[in-house]
């Protein structure tokens, strides 16, 4: 019979108690154990198995400059991880210090995982909203990584051991995304997915990235969005609405930018190079005379945004139901899409917006996914340190 030791989703330090293995019918089944935890001792906590014993401490690191240099260990045959056995809430993430370190295909590199990203649909797959072409549970969620290469495949060309990489591990967002994922010490990623990590960033801001900017760039290719055009982004202070911004502006050519940001942030939006700041909370768009070649929307609001296009405009719409002619579609991640944008982001046109709540410590991922989900915040919600 095994114990496990795991993280109370409101607390920041441990206690043991009892449980035992929660029973599934997934082939991973005998690498995950799970139990409930309460806050209790602020410096340590002792995970007992039959025969051994473990020690795991919770860093205190902060998060290291653009310089600091990761060390690279030799690769355990476990890691600590989140991992949730059944769809739900908040409170069915559980944290496991016993969970195996994935095992890596010929085309894959292990990560030594320094940071990640939330992301609505990490919420959304955890809810159960997309169970019906997931991957078996349990699962280790998480899709934005930042870190360091341990390991790689027998067909990987791109990269060595040493390399400091980032991406989103999973090329469909919805379809069979990994049961290990990127909220743990270690993930196995495929080498396409990847690209180095910008040179000026932090492993915190990378970690931002990767989803949110690969959607931005592909729902404004989608568009056929070019130079000259312009183009109204709601939501423009959300993850993804931030880097469309800047991506018009930066990449794209956009001759005029407007966005909806609350009140509270105008004026960080107007530094993003918008032209045009639509308080949402005293104005609405779709009722303005001007009107866009496309509207981005990042929020949820199709109906109204059809509303605001010009003849033979577009709507994106990435969340809510679609009015024609809006359309949906979901990201394909590729790394040769973060190559192409490195450039921009290493020169300071392009900038990673993380919510100045963060980085959340890796202990409170709970917390983490609480805040994620009242759609209050500034850009990305990152975790950091990890573990």
């Amino acid at each position: 019979m095994f114990l496990s030791a795991a993280l109370s989703s409101t607390t920041s330090h441990l206690t043991i108690l009892p449980s035992l293995i929660t029973s599934t019918t997934s082939p991973l089944s005998r690498r995950f154990s799970f139990t409930f935890l309460e806050n209790r001792n602020p410096t340590t906590t002792t995970t007992l198995f039959p025969y051994k014993q473990r020690l795991l401490v919770k860093s205190q690191a902060t998060a290291p400059a653009s310089s600091e240099a990761v060390k690279v260990s030799p690769v355990p045959s476990e890691m600590k991880a989140w991992v949730y056995g059944e769809y739900g809430g908040v409170d069915v993430l559980k944290f496991d210090s016993n969970v195996a370190v994935p095992d890596l295909k010929e085309d894959q590199v292990l990560v030594r995982v320094v940071a990640a990203a939330l992301n609505p649909v990490d919420a959304k797959r955890r809810q159960g909203k997309f169970k019906a072409t997931d991957s078996p549970l349990p699962t280790v969620p998480g899709y934005d990584v930042a870190g360091v290469v341990v390991k790689v495949g027998s067909e990987v060309k791109e990269f060595r051991v040493g390399d400091e990489v980032y991406g989103d591990v999973n090329e469909k967002a919805l379809e069979g995304p990994k049961q290990f994922g990127s909220l743990a010490e270690y993930t196995a990623v495929e080498e396409k997915l990847l690209a180095p990590k910008p040179k000026n960033l932090d492993f915190a801001q990378a970690a931002s990235l990767p989803l949110a900017i690969e959607t931005a760039y592909e729902g404004l290719e989608r568009t056929g969005f070019s130079s000259g055009k312009s183009i109204l982004v709601l939501n423009g202070s959300g993850g993804v609405g931030s880097l469309v911004i800047q991506l018009a502006k930066q990449v794209f050519g956009a001759a005029r930018v407007a966005a909806t940001p609350g009140t509270r942030n105008l004026e960080l939006l107007k530094s993003l190079g918008v032209d045009l700041a639509i308080d949402y909370t005293k104005e609405n768009f779709e009722d303005l005379p001007e009107k866009f070649d496309v509207v981005y929307d990042a929020i949820g609001q199709c109906d109204r945004a059809v509303k605001a296009i010009k003849e033979g405009g577009s709507v994106v719409a990435l969340t809510g139901a679609v009015t024609p002619p809006g359309f949906r579609f979901v990201v394909t991640s590729n790394g040769t899409v973060l190559r192409k944008l490195n450039p921009y982001l290493e020169s300071g046109k392009v900038k990673p917006i993380v919510d100045s709540k963060g980085p959340f410590p890796f202990t409170q991922l709970a917390e983490a996914f609480s805040y994620l989900e009242t759609n209050r915040a500034t850009g990305k919600v990152v975790i950091h340190p990890i573990p």
